[in-house]
């Protein structure tokens, strides 16, 4: 038997690491970093499919970071809708 040993794709844990990390410690900068290296995983596991695994968990870290990453957008524009429509009931007295 000749079986051939991949490794996971360092880009594939390093986006899930950071995907959780977005979700607890880091909460922007971590969905960011989860996005790039989930797409640089993928990219690199479908150049070289016979080396490297983990397809599953850039996936993984690319759904956690795009998440957080909308939800970031949510609360920034639910933030200044609800100051800016309070600033706009003070200056209308």
């Amino acid at each position: 038997m000749n079986a051939t040993i991949r490794q996971t794709s360092a880009f594939a844990i390093v986006s899930v690491v950071s995907g959780v990390l977005g979700w607890t410690l880091m909460p922007l900068l971590g969905c960011i970093v989860a996005v790039i290296t989930g797409h640089l995983g993928r990219a690199e596991i479908r150049r070289q499919p016979e080396l490297y695994q983990g397809d599953g968990l850039a996936v993984i870290g690319l759904v956690l970071g795009y998440i957080g990453i909308a939800l970031a957008v949510l609360a920034v524009a639910a933030f200044v809708l609800f100051f800016g429509g309070l600033a706009w009931l003070g200056s209308q007295h």
